[in-house]
């Protein structure tokens, strides 16, 4: 894509299978086609995911819906899960999970090492605790109960949930070129593993939704709300239920698509990030030192905190900028607009595509280099502009961006900030990851980390 950019110019058409794109990546004319997209905002439709729902029979959540009824259920959910006043209430759930991951950590180095005095360190690869951190950390924000995964046996239930995840995005892109009803028809291999992996993840989610039910219904019953002791957040299931303006099976679907979008899409960013920092020490000591200022100033509270090191927001950008998790975001204008003097009619399937726009020397100076503080200067420097908005798209844009996108944003700053708190960060070698695509992008040999005390 970037090299078909670089050949073709800031856009052209594209056809794979009987699906025909124009593919754009200019901030400009990304700004261009979002004021087009309407009040019902469409983006293309996983109809694998899409198959596997009206097969078995689920309710769609608002990631599969569009028109009148998505729009209805997403405000609903955008005061749980995007508005401040959410955020106030489940941030501290997410600060205790990554408190008590780099707890976890803390005990493997040190004893790794002999629990020996002075500055103790220990190599590994850290994806499978990040994945165990993603999944321990969407459970206690969204069911209020933590699960368990820090321990030193993991509940085995839960590892086959992360794989199921796993095997379900490996296995969806086949499947966009494919007719999935004919091969859910003639029960093709390809089509049972992916609807396997989607019915493991939504027996899952339906076990903790049971029990954060009977547990909210216990409450309520002895005189309580849904959201447990006066001031208590119990997680938003609660939240929702108590609410009341969500049908159960609508809250089922939709905390099941939170769950199952809510694992790979922070940990796979968050090995990016490290490994980032690991190789750029002078960007590391710079985001630290901030964060320490911030964390004494805010005496242990962890928004303030947040709120005083704007560089961790610009980490997760920066890393975002060049390993965007999925590398295009879509929409059909629902009017004809003119880019780049081509016309395109209402109606067109339109990428902006995230991975070429991240390395684009006319987007971004230096587009090599590893800088946090770019984006503090967005407005004034390199961002300043028409669409200068619209640099940073990892979470989508517009009404229909990420629904888990605060979720997720606070998980990584917090996991990063406590990380570099407690450890300095190193890798050996200095090379750019190599990356591949399934459904997102991830490195192709998750990277070894070597954590050192401080």
């Amino acid at each position: 894509m970037e090299r078909t950019f670089n050949t073709l110019g800031p856009i052209y058409r594209e056809r794979l299978g009987t699906q025909s794109t124009v593919n754009i990546l200019l901030p400009s004319d990304i700004s261009e086609l979002f004021r087009s997209e309407g009040l019902h905002p469409r983006r293309m439709t996983l109809q694998p995911w899409a198959t596997h729902r009206e097969t078995q029979q689920h309710s769609k959540g608002v990631f599969l819906k569009n028109g009148a009824e998505w729009r209805s259920d997403r405000l609903l959910l955008n005061r749980e899960v995007m508005m401040a006043p959410a955020v106030r209430r489940f941030l501290p759930l997410l600060d205790e999970v990554a408190r008590d991951f780099c707890r976890m950590l803390a005990t493997r180095v040190e004893k790794e090492r002999g629990g020996e005095e002075g500055r103790c360190s220990l190599t590994f690869d850290p994806s499978p605790d990040l994945f165990r951190f993603a999944l321990e950390a969407s459970c206690h924000v969204l069911y209020g109960e933590r699960i368990g995964l820090f321990s030193t046996s993991p509940s085995q239930e839960s590892q086959k949930f992360i794989f199921a995840v796993e095997r379900m995005l490996a296995t969806t892109p086949p499947l966009l070129y494919l007719p999935p009803r004919l091969l859910w028809r003639l029960g093709a291999s390809l089509w049972t593993q992916h609807a396997t992996a989607w019915d493991h993840i939504f027996s899952h989610a339906e076990t903790r939704i049971q029990r954060g039910v009977q547990r909210l219904r216990s409450t309520q019953a002895a005189g309580g709300g849904s959201g447990g002791k006066e001031g208590e957040f119990t997680g938003i299931l609660g939240q929702l239920m108590d609410k009341g303006q969500l049908s159960l099976e609508l809250i089922r679907a939709n905390i099941t698509e939170l769950m199952a979008g809510g694992v790979d899409t922070t940990a796979v960013p968050l090995q990016f990030a490290l490994y980032e920092l690991g190789r750029n020490p002078a960007v590391q000591e710079q985001v630290r030192g901030q964060v320490r200022a911030a964390w004494a100033r805010a005496g242990g509270d962890a928004h303030m905190a947040l709120q005083g090191a704007p560089l961790l927001k610009g980490l997760i950008k920066e890393t975002l900028r060049l390993y965007p998790v999925g590398i295009t975001v879509q929409r059909y204008p629902v009017r004809d607009i003119v880019i780049q003097n081509y016309h395109i009619p209402a109606g067109t399937c339109v990428q902006a595509c995230l991975y070429p726009l991240g390395r684009s020397r006319d987007v971004f100076q230096d587009p090599e280099c590893f800088d946090p503080g770019r984006w503090g200067a967005q407005e004034s420097g390199e961002g300043a502009g028409r669409g200068g908005g619209f640099r940073s798209l990892a979470f989508g844009f517009g009404a229909r961006q990420c629904v888990g996108r605060r979720i997720a944003e606070n998980e990584m700053q917090l996991l990063l900030m406590h990380i570099l708190l407690s450890f300095r960060l190193s890798v050996s070698s200095s090379e750019e990851l190599s990356t591949k695509y399934t459904l997102i992008l991830q490195p192709e040999t998750p990277p070894r980390i070597t954590f050192s005390t401080l």
